[in-house]
């Protein structure tokens, strides 16, 4: 992707930002979700994804953020948010995944949800890996549970249990290569967390990023978190 399109694209996201802050001040997306934690375990793959972080078996701990984009209406699908702040050796690393498919083509497309448990959560945006572009994926377990997207429906359903999602890398349009375990709970003390995810500011370790990506990410990234007081002594 050109340098000029991802920064006219990135404006452009940027500016839909600035319109959904004058409703929703906060969080002009994902305005509510489920505060999650636990634990990332990574085993030794036969192949590389050319990411140190994915490469190396180890076990992380984990806070996460499951909510729903738009904030549709209760009885409609949305599309979904998996948000983790991963603490690794270097300090915390933040993965946002949204629901997608898990095919070919499925991977690059949105897809809205009703149930969370049953869903595909991608990357859709690259990283940078030594072998090239590396996708991440947190895929349901067969045996996994359902639960309903809406945060207090998906905390009543998930209860005391565990949410058990396998996590996989591949290459654009290659298949999917299991690499580890996240297991995740309800957050005991808060029903939902502040906690604020950059992905670019805290990347994988060992992992890069596109500029075009970066491109697209941060003008929309800035304004989200734009103070309120701010924005009103910009308008």
């Amino acid at each position: 992707m050109k340098a000029s399109v991802s920064r006219a694209a990135g404006a452009g996201f940027a500016a839909l930002f600035k319109g959904l802050k004058t409703v929703r001040p906060d969080r002009p997306i994902h305005p509510s979700g489920v505060a999650l934690t636990g634990t990332i375990k990574r085993s030794t793959s036969t192949t590389s994804s050319g990411i140190p972080w994915i490469d190396s078996p180890g076990s992380d701990a984990v806070e996460g953020r499951m909510s729903r984009s738009l904030g549709a209406p209760r009885r409609w699908p949305d599309i979904l948010g998996l948000a983790l702040s991963i603490h690794t050796d270097t300090g915390p690393a933040h993965l946002l995944l949204a629901s997608t498919g898990a095919s070919r083509a499925g991977r690059w497309l949105l897809l809205p949800r009703r149930d969370a448990g049953t869903s595909a959560f991608t990357s859709l945006m690259p990283y940078k890996g030594t072998n090239g572009p590396v996708l991440l994926a947190a895929l349901p377990e067969p045996t996994g549970p359902r639960l309903p997207a809406m945060p207090l429906a998906f905390r009543q359903a998930l209860g005391a249990g565990n949410w058990t999602l396998g996590l996989y890398y591949a290459t654009l349009t290659g298949p999917w290569i299991r690499f580890g375990t996240l297991t995740l709970a309800a957050e005991p003390k808060t029903n939902d967390t502040r906690t604020r995810f950059d992905p670019a500011a805290h990347p994988l370790p060992g992992a890069g990023t596109y500029r075009w990506a970066s491109n697209l990410r941060a003008p929309a990234y800035a304004t989200a978190r734009k103070d309120k007081h701010a924005t009103e002594k910009d308008s």
